[in-house]
C-alpha cells in the first residue's frame, strides 16, 4: 500500500488482515504530541493478535468491557493495563466485529511494550481513540524502504498459556536495523 511520507496513516491501512498490517507497520513512525511538541519514533517491533481463534488474543473468549474496542472499527487504539502496572499499546485492525490488533513492542529509541508507553506517556486516556493527530497519538508513513530481508518473524513473547499452535505462530515482527 503506497503512503505519502510524513502523512498520517489512514483507517484504510488498518482495515486489512492483521498480519499484513503488522509487517507493514515496521519502519513507519509512531507519533506522539506531548506538551505541544511532536515526537516521531520508528517502529521496530510489533506482535499480531488475530481474531477469536487465536488463543493468545484477548478476544479469544468473546467480547468484554476491556476488549470491546477490538470489535470496533480499525484504526482505534486499544490500551490496557498489564500486570496492574504497565500500559500496553495496540492498534485495532481488520473489519468490525473481527477482533484483532497489533501490539507495539519496540521503537528505534525504546524496547519493551511497557517502556514504550511510559516513554510516550500513554495510558488509558488514549484507549478507544482514533489513531489521528487530533488524539495526540497517531502513525505516519516514513521514507524507509523496508524489504522482506529486513524483517525477522518469530513467535510472540509471554503467551505460553495459549498452547500449540499459537505459542509457535510467527506473529512477532522485528525490523533488523
Amino acid at each position: 500500500m503506497k503512503r505519502k511520507v510524513g502523512k498520517p496513516i489512514g483507517q484504510e491501512f488498518f482495515n486489512r488482515p492483521t498480519l499484513v498490517v503488522a509487517e507493514e507497520l515496521l519502519g513507519q513512525y509512531l507519533c506522539r504530541q506531548i506538551e505541544g511538541e511532536t515526537e516521531r519514533h520508528i517502529i521496530t517491533e510489533v506482535e499480531a493478535y488475530d481474531g477469536q481463534e487465536d488463543k493468545a488474543c484477548h478476544a479469544h473468549k468473546g467480547k468484554t468491557q476491556r476488549n470491546q474496542v477490538m470489535f470496533g472499527p480499525a484504526g482505534q487504539w486499544y490500551v490496557y493495563l498489564c500486570y496492574g502496572m504497565h500500559w500496553l499499546l495496540n492498534i485495532v485492525t481488520g473489519p468490525e466485529e473481527y477482533p484483532a490488533a497489533v501490539l507495539f513492542r519496540g521503537l528505534q529509541t525504546t524496547t519493551g511494550p511497557g517502556r514504550l508507553t511510559k516513554c510516550l506517556q500513554i495510558n488509558s486516556d488514549q484507549n478507544e481513540k482514533p489513531a489521528l493527530p487530533d488524539s495526540g497519538l497517531w502513525l505516519e508513513a516514513s521514507a524507509l524502504n523496508i524489504c522482506k530481508e529486513d524483517i525477522s518473524r518469530t513467535p510472540r513473547i509471554g503467551i505460553d498459556y495459549a498452547g500449540s499452535p499459537w505459542v509457535e505462530a510467527p506473529y512477532r515482527f522485528i525490523l533488523k536495523i
